[in-house]
């Protein structure tokens, strides 16, 4: 298999002036213009959201408000982008939900991605609940909808097993790793958690959590595991699973890496992250 898609991202923030990514039309319309030369043509954007504005009705829909107003500068944004290259960019919309409650009402279509069952969900602070973290994923699948858990690579309190994550999986739960992740872009820890991940097939996509500054580095991340030998990863990964996700169904399976516990394993990630990093070290 070869990565000769249109790369789909769904996890960014690219709505101007809603969160901590694009603050203007100008940076939103930035973005695109690096998001195009990556070779992505599918977007949705995922502002932060919290859960539990879910249960004040009243405010709510003041956070509605403004993303619906972000949404309307985003829109302008993207005609103005198909008008100067020609082609459209597809643009929809969706949330990051912070889980700072674990059943937050999701049955407003722009609580999810693109309208889908899929919801977009982080906990506060980087840090799974103490007990029974994926009673969420739980939660969200008894009403209908599935869990994307966002960069799980990055949770601060990982036992030595990621054994949350097996939880999270065994509930019905997905995993979106940070394209960035496997090259250190947060930390040495991050890094490390990102390749288990990937060596178990735990991973259902990559994107971007990009927030309008920088590179998004998708294809950074497709490149890297193509040159290792990873093109049916990488495929699946960021070009398969996030558009079958846009159109509403689930992901296929993403096949884990076949490495030995000894040196097998060290060239291989030390082609992706260019240093000898590596589960284990």
């Amino acid at each position: 298999m070869t990565t000769t898609g249109t790369f789909t991202d769904f996890h960014n923030h690219l709505m101007p002036g809603v969160d901590d990514g694009a603050q203007t039309p100008s940076d939103a319309a930035a973005a695109l213009d690096h998001f195009r030369a990556e070779g992505a043509r599918q977007l949705i954007t995922t502002p932060h959201f919290t859960g539990s504005l879910t249960h004040d009705a009243a405010r709510l829909e003041e956070r509605l408000a403004e993303l619906d107003a972000g949404w309307a500068a985003l829109q302008a944004v993207v005609f103005e982008d198909a008008t100067r290259y020609g082609s459209t960019m597809r643009m929809e919309r969706g949330v990051e939900v912070m889980l700072d409650v674990p059943n937050p009402d999701l049955s407003d279509s722009r609580l999810r991605l693109a309208g889908t069952a899929f919801a977009l969900v982080e906990f506060p602070s980087l840090r799974f609940p103490p007990l029974n973290a994926e009673y969420a994923v739980t939660a969200l699948r008894l009403r209908g909808w599935t869990a994307i858990v966002a960069h799980p690579e990055r949770y601060r309190n990982h036992d030595d097993q990621l054994t949350t994550l097996v939880k999270f999986r065994a509930a019905g739960g997905l995993l979106q790793v940070n394209a960035g992740s496997l090259f250190g872009d947060y930390g040495r820890t991050a890094a490390v958690h990102a390749q288990v991940i990937l060596t178990r097939g735990w991973a259902d996509y990559v994107s971007s959590d990009y927030h309008a500054r920088g590179e998004p580095g998708l294809r950074r991340f497709v490149s890297a595991l193509v040159a290792a030998g990873l093109s049916e990863q990488a495929e699946l990964l960021a070009v398969v699973n996030p558009a079958r996700l846009l159109a509403g169904e689930p992901p296929l399976p993403v096949p884990a890496i076949e490495t030995s516990q000894t040196e097998q394993a060290r060239p291989l990630w030390a082609r992706l992250l260019d240093q000898a990093w590596r589960p284990g070290d």
